[in-house]
């Protein structure tokens, strides 16, 4: 357990602010070089402090030492958006030296609204302290993988990733980013025909790469990322000017500290399983980075793990979604408390939003033609509904159709207003298994449209949306 003052302490290195002393200096009361780790871990021989003798003195372990270097250097010549960003920076490039150790190869992506935001001088510091840099501005797949598949992996860095990816390139790199993709996770080659030997030849994509532009990166790329949004300096920030011939020197100096400390430590990682705060491809994603916090000890472990939440968060909220997701989410607020409405009724929602798509889509917006071909994915279809007067039986969608794709791709926020109605379980046993495109027949269900006039299913007519495609 931590004391008051230790946890204090603690609270703002996860904020970013300077600790006298910091890490494995003394605890002594009135000592200006004030421990911040005192007592957590007992497992560290304790020993008097060199400057007043107090016997409370803990030494840092090696491992949080390195990485303290490393923070510091990053912080010196760069300035992060935040303490997260550069906790998350500082592990994912102490990971890149012990590559063979993990499953996934998470990519780091270096982006900035505008130029002159410091990418490419966060860039220049990776490039310097990770694990055999291999730095271009543009290069063919064809050069990658011959690199990949070299007797050293590489960790790749790519500067002006948004000229490869971006604008009338992005069809002509699509090779890259497909290998990008699939080098995120171990044993996944790209397979070649070799016409000179006439056989099939095996490639390697496994390696950690880091991406640095202006603007997103393609989203696949983004979804197997550390995700980086580098900003402006503002007035009053200052970092030291960083000389390649000068400062370089240093930088692979701590890089070789970084090799020799994780290369010792490989079966260990190999055998790693830290309790991860998050999940799915998130997880695979931070993985490595905190089982190298784990095994630095000290402070890393939590900044490790609050790193990856916050950092995870903000990723996902800026990620630019589907049009058949938001959909789905428009069509949730368009039926409000409504159990069915009418198609033409759903329609005229979607179209009324003046911040949604849905108004531009076509020359007099989304259509009910165009509206069904994006929901059939999801397995939802207009049927014949008899509404209350004056509606009368017309196509329209039911809620219950919906409540599984909401819950599976556009669930509510944790800890807001739940929709008793988003239930995948629930819907699953309202709607029986179907197979392929036949749909069951069901009872009449009374509901109430937002019109209030009631709303039943009309048994007594053929089901037309197998037979016309779906179409409302």
């Amino acid at each position: 357990m931590m004391t008051d003052q230790e946890g204090i302490l603690h609270d703002r290195l996860a904020r970013g602010e300077a600790v006298p002393g910091g890490p494995g200096a003394c605890a002594r009361d009135g000592c200006a070089h004030l421990t911040l780790w005192h007592g957590e871990h007992g497992r560290y021989r304790k020993r008097p402090c060199r400057q007043c003798g107090c016997p409370s003195y803990v030494p840092q372990p090696e491992g949080a030492a390195i990485l303290g270097q490393l923070h510091a250097i990053l912080t010196r010549y760069v300035i992060l958006p935040s303490a997260e960003a550069t906790t998350a920076v500082a592990l994912w490039t102490a990971a890149t030296h012990a590559q063979p150790a993990w499953q996934h190869a998470p990519r780091l992506v270096i982006r900035a609204p505008e130029k002159r935001c410091g990418k490419s001088r966060l860039l220049d510091i990776v490039e310097g302290t990770c694990h055999a840099p291999l730095i271009t501005v543009n290069a063919s797949p064809a050069a990658v993988y011959r690199a990949i598949g070299g007797e050293v992996t590489p960790t790749l860095l790519v500067d002006e990733a948004d000229t490869i990816f971006g604008g009338k390139n992005a069809d002509a790199n699509e090779d890259l980013r497909g290998l990008l993709n699939a080098g995120h996770q171990r044993n996944r080659p790209a397979i070649r025909w070799d016409a000179g030997t006439r056989s099939l030849e095996t490639i390697p994509t496994f390696a950690m790469a880091a991406l640095a532009g202006i603007g997103a990166m393609p989203d696949t790329i983004e979804d197997r990322a550390v995700v980086i949004r580098m900003r402006r300096r503002a007035p009053g920030e200052t970092v030291a000017p960083f000389r390649h011939r000068r400062d370089r020197p240093a930088l692979t100096a701590l890089a070789a500290q970084l090799a020799r400390w994780l290369g010792a430590h490989l079966a260990e990682l190999e055998r790693a399983e830290p309790a991860m705060p998050l999940e799915d491809r998130a997880a695979d994603t931070w993985e490595p980075l905190v089982a190298v916090a784990d095994l630095a000890g000290g402070p890393w472990p939590g900044l490790a793990r609050h790193a990856a939440v916050v950092l995870t968060t903000d990723r996902d909220a800026a990620a630019s979604v589907s049009d058949r997701i938001r959909l789905l989410a428009d069509c949730r607020t368009a039926f409000g408390d409504a159990e069915a409405l009418p198609t033409i009724t759903l329609i005229a929602r979607l179209r009324s939003d003046p911040e949604a798509p849905w108004s531009d889509h076509g020359p007099d917006g989304i259509s009910a033609r165009r509206l069904a071909v994006l929901l059939a994915d999801y397995d939802i279809r207009s049927e014949i509904i008899r509404f209350g007067e004056p509606i009368g039986r017309v196509r329209g969608y039911r809620r219950g159709d919906f409540s599984d794709a909401w819950a599976r791709y556009c669930p509510r926020p944790s800890g807001g207003i739940r929709d008793t109605h988003d239930n995948p379980s629930s819907a699953a046993s309202r709607h029986p298994a179907r197979h392929g495109s036949i749909r069951d027949a069901r009872q009449s269900v009374p509901g109430v449209t937002c019109e209030n006039t009631d709303v039943t299913d009309v048994t007594d007519t053929p089901r037309l949306g197998v037979i016309n495609g779906g179409a409302a």
